[in-house]
């Protein structure tokens, strides 16, 4: 597997890729997560050009050069490089490509200074905070939420994500290998 910068002729793939990461979450009972639309094209561009739009090349187990089957998008929020999206498509999971894109996204901001990585997340969907939690992430308390995170999940509630118990989490980075 490989990590590339996403491209535009990617893009509606990145889509695909969203609806059908989307869709285990009927099985929970969560039916609006799994209907909520990708970001548009516009919204994924934008990342593109900002260059914080990253995807796998292959599905991480056979194939390296074949069409993506997981992308990562973040932005800076408060200092820290926040996880807006990893999704990894349905066909593709549990190969490592989640794990490898937010390893990828670790290493280039420990390079650049940054402290640490943010998320915000769905507290009990298996594949959320406890997956996260396995990959150093640990769960911030109200107090220690920045104006950002704070931000970001004012948005999310008006969008009616606070449905279920949602969290915000933190991965502290070790600068010293950057």
């Amino acid at each position: 597997m490989r990590i590339r910068p996403a491209r535009p002729e990617d893009v509606p793939r990145l889509q695909d890729i969203e609806r059908a990461a989307g869709e285990p979450f009927r099985a929970l009972g969560m039916d609006a997560v799994a209907d909520d639309d990708p970001p548009d094209r516009e919204v994924l561009e934008g990342y593109l050009r900002a260059g914080r739009a990253w995807v796998t090349d292959g599905d991480g187990a056979r194939t390296r050069g074949g069409p993506p089957m997981a992308y990562l998008i973040w932005d800076d929020v408060d200092g820290a490089a926040h996880v807006e999206q990893v999704s990894v498509h349905p066909d593709a999971a549990r190969r490592g490509l989640g794990r490898a894109l937010i390893g990828h996204l670790a290493d280039r901001a420990a390079a650049r200074g940054v402290p640490a990585l943010t998320l915000t997340t769905f507290r009990d969907v298996p594949w959320n905070a406890p997956y996260y939690a396995r990959l150093g992430f640990r769960p911030l308390r109200e107090a220690e939420l920045t104006e950002g995170l704070r931000a970001i999940r004012h948005a999310e509630a008006s969008h009616g994500l606070d449905r279920w118990p949602r969290l915000c989490m933190r991965r502290e980075l070790d600068l010293r290998a950057g």
